[in-house]
């Protein structure tokens, strides 16, 4: 059984899927996960897009459907009893779903570690208890956890056995492009998209020649987008479907909300501003159990701030415009840019940490 409740873990988990298959084709797999995931063959019992949400107040706009694929999900392990349960991130639903797996002895393998090095470090006291192998994908992660008595693996990032960008220091475009990333779930869209939005209408108006491109993530609607877009842009834009992937391959700058895809421009050599809002509450208490002074993936491995983070009050259109400008206008700040960026994705690691997740996951099934 496999859960992965957001878009990114939904493809992570369709490559281990895979490189489990490669080496037991007769397994089977069942769970909550999306489009990748069904590709891969899972039995899809919920979709994770009904699951998806950030921040403590948006929680409650997902009640009914959480409930639902709480339910479902403990109702499956105790009728199916599976071999080995297989959870990947989006931590406070899947370690409730180890809770029950521990209750019926069923393994636990937790792939993509919930960030308690971040925030809420009590939370590693249950991992303890609750999994009985922690997979990690971050350089620091391992020491962090081996010191608190969890059984954990680093096997590098997922991110780097997709057909990865060929890495090009030079301007894409004599027209430069600058993709808007603004999340997977819609409540990333409903908040991020607006400011990034009505930020493009000021570079626009300061920088001839700009063009605009949005990316669609697999989990969004494009109709969601275009009525966003239809309200708060003037301009021409191209919407760009197929993950961040494809959009990073055309543009010369990112505006993007914190997340995995900061690592996939990173590893395309893409420069980047970050951005990310939450409820008024969300923030408050997150900013309060915050333990790193950075929230943005690139810069928490680089050890120090390569890419601005504009958050929550900072985040608005005037601010994203100057941090934008201020590094189209300096060719020697996008060079140095683009060659920190490269130097995490050297960081990362090599090709097949997928592989590597599958050996430990059928090491634990042999000794289930």
């Amino acid at each position: 059984m496999i859960i992965a409740g957001e878009a990114s873990g939904d493809i992570h988990g369709a490559r281990l899927v895979s490189a489990m298959k490669s080496r037991n084709n007769d397994l089977y797999f069942c769970g909550i996960g999306g489009d990748a995931l069904r590709a891969a063959g899972v039995k899809i019992i919920q979709d994770a897009s009904t699951l998806a949400v950030v921040g403590i107040t948006e929680v409650f706009s997902k009640v009914s459907s959480l409930v639902k694929g709480m339910a479902g999900s403990k109702r499956l392990l105790k009728n199916l009893k599976p071999g080995l349960l297989i959870l990947i991130d989006f931590p406070d639903f899947n370690l409730k779903v180890a809770a029950a797996a521990k209750k019926l002895g069923i393994p636990v393998l937790y792939y993509i570690s919930p960030q308690v090095w971040a925030w809420r470090q009590g939370r590693v006291k249950k991992i303890k208890e609750l999994v009985n192998h922690l997979v990690v994908i971050l350089p620091f992660e391992e020491e962090f956890f081996k010191k608190h008595g969890v059984p954990v693996s680093y096997v590098g990032h997922p991110l780097l056995d997709g057909d990865l960008p060929p890495v090009n220091l030079k301007e894409k475009k004599d027209t430069p492009v600058i993709g808007l990333l603004p999340g997977s779930r819609d409540s990333e869209i409903t908040r991020h998209l607006p400011v990034m939005l009505e930020a493009a209408s000021l570079i626009i108006k300061k920088m001839n020649g700009i063009k605009i491109a949005v990316s669609l993530a697999p989990t969004v609607k494009r109709e969601y987008v275009e009525k966003i877009i239809g309200k708060h842009f003037a301009y021409d834009y191209d919407i760009i479907s197929g993950g961040a992937a494809q959009i990073l391959k055309i543009c010369s700058l990112v505006v993007a909300a914190s997340g995995t895809v900061t690592l996939e421009a990173a590893i395309a050599g893409v420069p980047m501003v970050i951005i990310y809002k939450v409820s008024p509450v969300s923030y408050r208490f997150g900013k309060a159990m915050i333990k790193v002074p950075n929230i943005c993936l690139v810069n928490l491995i680089a050890g120090r701030e390569i890419v601005p983070e504009l958050i929550q009050e900072r985040a608005t259109p005037a601010n994203i415009a100057d941090e934008v400008l201020r590094i189209l206008g300096d060719s020697d700040k996008i060079e140095s840019m683009r060659n920190e960026l490269i130097g995490i994705r050297n960081l990362l690691g090599g090709s097949g940490a997928s592989g590597r997740v599958a050996d430990i996951a059928m090491s634990m099934l042999a000794d289930s």
